[in-house]
């Protein structure tokens, strides 16, 4: 095994090593497997591209060609030219999948769900570090700097890893570098020959020591440094307590211990925009209901009710064990009508997340797993890790339908709770009072300031909704939507919380899904698009009562219409599980829905299910044919060299079409350049300083020429010097056949893999680059010329002028 080829599989040993420390971070390995096989196509290409040619540049290239191609294979196919070219198409598709790739990474906890996106992230990445390694230890035979993109990506994957990375994949990413400087070490030191080792104990004393395998002794010394070097990273800071437990300690310091009794959560509007904004509408979970009222059963994550003037978040509460049947409803009186449905719940394995979605206010819930109850938000958290990725659960929950003069006549709300639900920032605008008590001038109690509220924002106050609007959540953001007003859910739910709160009312914000899209087998699709916020507030007697403010999503409760009518029976039915439903016509979508709604998909449908709208922009001919075009020209521009390898040869060797000794020289002096030319695509530079006879004994002795084929380079520089020397030249004869003699002895001792480049890359090709450059210096020098004999012209014109006048 050569040193290059055992420096590319120790840079392949390498990298995979290193991204072992990958695999924590998601919840499956299979994608692991795809990319080891990636990375030995794209080390394949390398060592291919290192035989054919010494360029290394070019090489590089190569391996990045390679490496872009087989991506598109494997995430963007269907998109692809030919099913392999990245066209316009597969790019846009590959950026997406990226985009939701990072979204996905910071929405979902460790270990994540294996989405396309987070593996395209995860492949790519190994493939990147890979051709970073292979280009500095293979192609520029520098492996100390290879480290260092390995460094980096085990510090990355060290660093999103709950608890930091594990000892086992530091003592794998480590051993994979070692090795990697082990190999170079041991191919520089094979360079010199052989290394004296030390005489030998045994028999063989100082010829022993000679012949040993070359660099024994001083690799056998490397492994030991590099052994100690490890144990020592390891060892030192374990015993040292001022570090910490050492590298291989655990980095996560404070993390998640299973059954804790808080919870400090976090913000998951940190995505909501982003999801509203995904050009596909992915599947986050379905689920069945027998809701009479399918319209408002909304999905709710969690409450956001705390509001300290940078964002609402949700306070830090206890927790405690999931109870078979959940408390009422706080606030929820005797007098209000209830009603109890029960749902059945499937979510996505690429949904992933830390609160489980719950029609609200839920009574039971009937889930596996680690989860525990927060009794004042009425939401289940997982516990030690537990996601939501995959599970399915059963849901009882109340549909709570308080009337308008129930809500009218609420009682005033308890003392803390109205304190801790009206509390305001200081930072808190003027201007948010006052808008509200001009919005709710005339109301005669808090239900009407309620709903003039809502009223005001979805119909009256002139708003539009937005998604493309930075999605603030302090109260200059507040200030500025209500100046603007122009938004999306995140700023009208906060805004009114926050207006209803400065008028006294208890609010918070709750965050989840809107009801989603009926299916024809009865199940109900929620995609990432209805993440939803909305605000809730409290009436003594009903409760924490749901309100929509944001026009065009959502609907309305039945409690805050003019009329109180009945609940909408015009909505698609949700049958029951194991209810069967042929699916219906679905109307077009409105001519005078806007174009913000409409882009975001508000509008319904606008075609029957079966029929496919499509999925972006129409790729022009005109594109098309470029891409073809580039097609044509990778697939045609590597065979070139070898074409005019061939031309050439046969224009030397050809017939010349007279006898004149000019022409026979001339054929003389072309079959020695076919010779040299030939000795050059198998190894052999040519020597410009050499006579004929010396460049002869140089091709016979470097090209392993036998007696044939040693014979017919002789006659050929014989005949040269002739040419070169003799007043005159002998005619030569047989100059064909004795090139055809030499260059099959060049075949013949070069080995498969010479024979192969010097066929497809001869390295005589770059000649014509050489004729170009002197073309083009010729034509500058001719254009030089012209300019400065037109300069010339000119002056002398000028100088001719004030002669004639005078």
């Amino acid at each position: 095994m050569s040193g290059r080829t055992r420096l590319a599989l120790c840079a392949f040993v390498a990298t995979m090593s290193a991204s072992c420390a990958l695999l924590p971070l998601v919840g499956t390995s299979r994608w692991i497997a795809q990319a080891a096989f990636l990375l030995a196509v794209q080390g394949g290409a390398g060592m291919l591209a290192r035989r054919l040619w010494s360029g290394r540049v070019l090489t590089v290239a190569l391996q990045a060609l390679v490496t872009l191609l087989s991506l598109t294979v494997v995430f963007a196919r269907d998109e692809a030219l030919f099913g392999v070219l990245p066209g316009p198409r597969a790019v846009r598709w590959l950026a997406e999948l990226l985009t939701a790739g990072s979204e996905d990474i910071g929405h979902y906890a460790t270990p994540a769900p294996a989405t396309d996106g987070i593996q395209l992230i995860l492949v790519g990445t190994v493939l990147l570090v890979g051709l970073a390694v292979d280009a500095l230890a293979v192609t520029f035979r520098a492996a100390a700097p290879a480290g260092l993109p390995l460094l980096a990506m085990y510090s990355v994957a060290a660093g999103l890893a709950e608890g930091g990375s594990g000892w086992l994949w530091f003592l794998l990413a480590a051993a994979g570098y070692l090795l990697l400087l082990l190999a170079e070490g041991r191919d520089r030191l094979a360079r010199w020959g052989r290394v004296f080792g030390g005489a030998s104990r045994s028999s063989g004393g100082l010829a022993a020591g000679l012949d040993g395998a070359p660099g024994r002794a001083p690799v056998r010394t490397g492994r030991r440094i590099g052994a100690v070097a490890l144990g020592v990273a390891l060892v030192v800071p374990a015993v040292l307590p001022a570090m910490d437990g050492g590298l291989l300690g655990d980095a996560g310091g404070g993390g998640k211990k299973g059954g804790g009794g808080t919870i400090s959560a976090v913000n998951p509007l940190v995505s909501l925009q982003n999801n509203l904004n995904q050009p596909e509408n992915r599947e986050v979970m379905t689920y069945f209901t027998n809701s009479s009222a399918p319209r408002d059963f909304y999905l709710r994550i969690l409450a956001l009710d705390e509001f300290d003037g940078t964002e609402w978040r949700p306070s830090t509460r206890r927790l405690r064990d999931v109870p078979d049947r959940l408390p009422r409803p706080e606030g929820l009186g005797p007098d209000v009508a209830v009603t109890e449905i029960r749902t059945n719940i499937s979510a996505s394995a690429s949904y992933g997340q830390t609160y489980l979605p719950l029609p609200y206010p839920a009574s039971e819930v009937d889930i596996k797993g680690r989860w525990r109850f927060e009794p004042e938000g009425r939401t289940l958290v997982g516990d030690g890790g537990q996601t939501t990725s995959g599970v399915r659960y059963e849901v009882g929950s109340l549909v709570v339908e308080p009337t308008a003069d129930q809500l009218a006549g609420a009682a005033p709300p308890p003392g803390d709770l109205a304190r801790e639900y009206t509390r305001v920032p200081r930072s808190l605008p003027r201007v948010v009072l006052e808008t509200a008590e001009e919005v709710t001038a005339g109301a005669r109690d808090d239900y009407e300031r309620a709903v003039a509220l809502q009223d005001w924002f979805s119909s009256e106050g002139g708003f539009r909704y937005d998604t493309t609007v930075a999605s603030g959540t302090g109260t200059e953001a507040i200030a500025r939507f209500l100046k603007d007003r122009e938004g999306f859910c995140v700023h009208f739910s906060f805004t009114m919380a926050a207006m209803a709160r400065t008028l006294g009312i208890p609010a918070r914000v709750a965050v989840g899904f809107t009801p989603g899209t009926a299916q024809a087998d009865g199940s109900v699709s929620v995609g990432l698009r209805d993440a939803h916020a909305w605000p809730e507030l409290y009436f003594e007697g009903v409760g924490w009562t749901r309100f929509e403010p944001t026009p065009s999503r959502g609907s309305a409760p039945s409690y805050t219409l003019p009329d109180t009518p009945s609940p909408d029976v015009s909505g698609p039915a949700l049958p029951a599980p194991g209810d069967s439903a042929e699916p219906s016509a679905v109307p077009s979508a409105s001519e005078s829905c806007p174009v913000q709604m409409r882009r975001q998909g508000e509008c319904g449908e606008t075609a029957a299910p079966g029929l496919a709208a499509p999925s972006g922009p129409k790729t022009s001919a005109g594109t098309v044919t470029l891409w073809v075009l580039g097609a044509l020209l990778v697939l045609v521009l590597p065979p070139l060299p070898m074409l005019w390898r061939a031309r050439v040869r046969g224009r030397r060797l050809g017939s010349s079409g007279g006898r004149t000794p000019p022409d026979a020289s001339a054929r003389v002096l072309a079959a020695w350049r076919e010779v040299s030319d030939t000795a050059w695509d198998h190894g052999i530079a040519p020597d410009e300083s050499r006579t004929p006879r010396k460049a002869a004994e140089r091709l016979v002795r470097l090209g392993g020429l036998d007696g044939t084929a040693s014979a017919a380079v002789h006659r050929l520089a014989g005949a040269v010097e002739q040419v070169l020397y003799a007043p005159e030249p002998r005619p030569v004869v047989g100059l064909s056949d004795d090139v055809a003699v030499v260059r099959a002895g060049l075949r013949a001792s070069a080995g498969r893999s010479g024979r192969l480049r010097a066929t497809v890359a001869p390295r005589s090709a770059v000649r014509v680059m050489w004729a170009l450059s002197d073309r083009r210096a010729r034509m500058a020098r001719r254009w030089t010329n012209r300019l400065g004999r037109a300069r010339w012209t000119a002056l002398a014109t000028r100088l001719r002028r004030p002669l004639r006048r005078a």
